[in-house]
């Protein structure tokens, strides 16, 4: 199967890097990011070869960090010219977190993430080097009943927009927030933050996974994600290739008309 690799756009020297410059570089088939949620890297590399051109950028996470070879999967797919999401959303105290994110800022990793709280964010920014850094907000899989469960008396939304602005302030790269709150960080933020958005399901999902709150391909990229993250209907897919390219031409589609 052909690997489809990630396109490389090169800015005028004379161009600001700034997120909002770097925001309009994204090439569309990048902003696919396939969540290989599988349990050991020999199931990673095999769905990635089934994938084939279907995506270029995948997320390798927590339940591939406690099998064997997780930064050797990582090589493997900076290797073929794929970029990668290392989504170990780190929450410890900030020195700990500082020496980790710069130990993981050596391996390649384009996107990283950590929990939306001000000292660990600061620490983690200071290691970052190139790797963008991601905050946290409110995971896709919490409700209001969640939030009130952990003794938070804001809305879900208020939570995201709060811990988005200490981002911000923080000098992260971007958040990771649901389709829903999407609107209100651009409304908000701008293009200083990236919205890259989980919990992307079908227009008919109806099964009782633990996301709940998501929304379809073209409604996150409507309503202002930069990258979305999809996993199970991917991963579960009879065709996972042809599951990836069709959310491809759904995207495809939106930037055509935009």
């Amino acid at each position: 199967m052909t690997a489809w690799t990630c396109a490389t756009v090169t800015a005028p020297e004379t161009a600001p890097q700034t997120v909002a410059a770097a925001r309009a570089l994204i090439a569309p088939r990048e902003r696919l990011i396939v969540a290989l949620d599988v349990p050991d890297v020999a199931q990673a590399k095999a769905l990635v070869e089934r994938i084939g051109e279907g995506a270029c950028f995948y997320k390798v996470g927590l339940e591939l960090f406690t099998a064997d070879g997780y930064f050797q999967l990582i090589e493997w797919l900076v290797g073929r010219g794929n970029k990668v999401f290392a989504d170990l959303k780190f929450y410890d105290i900030p020195e700990t977190v500082r020496r980790a994110v710069a130990n993981l800022a050596q391996r390649g990793a384009t996107f990283a993430t950590v929990h939306a709280h001000r000292s660990i964010l600061e620490a983690a920014v200071a290691e970052k080097r190139a790797m963008q850094l991601l905050a946290v907000t409110v995971l896709t899989s919490f409700d209001a009943r969640d939030l009130a469960e952990m003794g938070s008396t804001h809305t879900v939304e208020a939570l995201v927009l709060k811990r988005a602005a200490i981002a911000a302030d923080a000098g992260c790269d971007g958040v990771i927030c649901s389709g829903l709150e999407a609107p209100k960080i651009k409304s908000a933020f701008g293009q200083r933050l990236l919205a890259i958005t989980p919990g992307i399901r079908p227009v008919t999902h109806t099964s009782a996974d633990d996301q709940k709150r998501t929304v379809d391909v073209a409604q996150a990229f409507q309503n202002g994600a930069d990258y979305i993250v999809v996993g199970r209907p991917i991963r579960d897919a009879q065709d996972p290739r042809a599951a990836a390219l069709a959310i491809q031409a759904t995207i495809a589609a939106h930037y055509s008309s935009t």
